[in-house]
């Protein structure tokens, strides 16, 4: 703490929300502060996280709603003890909000929000990055669905394995079988390679994004960083945001916050069209899920597993409908 000149601690306490990397409520004789230990092999890069930080910060400036890090009397904002990566953030008040406590007038405030996030990125980042994809976990080249046909196969294989079965297995069984026949079904309609880049948080969620009273106050974890077609952000962000417990979509709130994410982002309807049919390939090509759960022994998504597969089939049956909603 001391290279932060950030007082001496007093308590540090772990910060149990997130999927990956590991955080840390410190307070000190000085304030509240997040300390960030960026835990996961795939974005732990010290280089990759000065990247990111000094993005947060031009976006701060530009008065994006970010919680820049703290930089230490070495001139640094990544500090590597033990071969591990930290960060220290000022710590922020606040709660996240599902979509389902959005109101109208807030989910045209998170759309445009994130098309704010979109044009200050393309303000603020090199512009010799912004036609070439980056390596993500979405990427740019479409699902091959034969690929996808023997994956469904191994998932299988370890449902049938896992003794005792439980109604977790059971529901994977039943969704792994419908996902394949909705694949046969529809196998013709896989989308070509996506359109337009440019730089995205590239993991918009309920969980990244904090709230004080009805105002967004800070947009955290930009560990995703990277060059990818910005509508289709949008929309796994609006999937995310937006799904019901029961697997559907709230369409008007939806139809709100794209609309203002359009105004924001400059976007045309025709890319958000073509972004939700690559979104819904993806979407009926995915089974992270499935993958941690078996494959890792990982349980910590298994409670999104119900709604985040039942939605693949009801975006099929209401395509239609969904397309219209970010479209018009």
């Amino acid at each position: 703490m001391r290279q932060y000149a950030a007082g001496s601690p007093l308590t540090c306490e772990p910060v149990d929300q997130g999927l990956l990397n590991r955080g840390y409520r410190l307070c000190t004789t000085r304030g509240r502060y997040f300390l960030k230990h960026h835990f996961d092999p795939d974005t732990a890069d010290p280089a990759a996280i000065a990247r990111q930080h000094r993005a947060t910060q031009r976006l701060a400036d530009l008065g994006v709603p970010v919680a820049p890090p703290l930089t230490g009397r070495d001139g640094r904002t990544v500090a590597v003890v033990g071969g591990h990566a930290y960060a220290l953030h000022p710590w922020i008040d606040g709660r996240h909000r599902h979509g389902g406590q959005l109101t109208t007038k807030q989910c045209a405030r998170l759309g445009t929000l994130l098309g704010a996030v979109h044009a200050g990125l393309e303000r603020v980042m090199p512009p010799k990055c912004r036609t070439r994809p980056a390596e993500s976990p979405h990427p740019v080249q479409s699902a091959d669905p034969s690929d996808t046909f023997a994956l469904i196969d191994d998932l299988l294989a370890h449902v049938r394995r896992h003794r005792p079965a439980d109604a977790f297995d059971e529901l994977a069984r039943h969704r792994l079988l419908e996902r394949r026949a909705l694949l046969e079904r529809h196998a013709d309609r896989r989308p070509p390679p996506g359109g337009p880049v440019g730089w995205v948080h590239g993991d918009f969620h309920p969980f990244n994004l904090l709230y004080q009273g009805d105002a967004p106050a800070a947009i955290v974890d930009w560990d995703r960083l990277g060059v990818q077609p910005r509508a289709e952000e949008a929309v796994r962000a609006a999937a995310i945001f937006f799904v019901r417990p029961a697997g559907t979509l709230d369409l008007p709130k939806v139809r709100t916050y794209a609309r203002a994410y359009r105004l924001a982002a400059g976007a045309t309807p025709s890319e958000l069209a073509a972004a939700v049919h690559r979104v819904w390939w993806e979407r009926l090509n995915d089974f992270w899920m499935l993958r941690w759960h078996y494959e890792r022994g990982d349980t910590r998504a298994d409670p999104q597993f119900p709604a985040a597969s039942a939605l693949a089939v009801w975006w099929t049956r209401e395509y239609g409908a969904v397309c219209g909603a970010f479209a018009k």
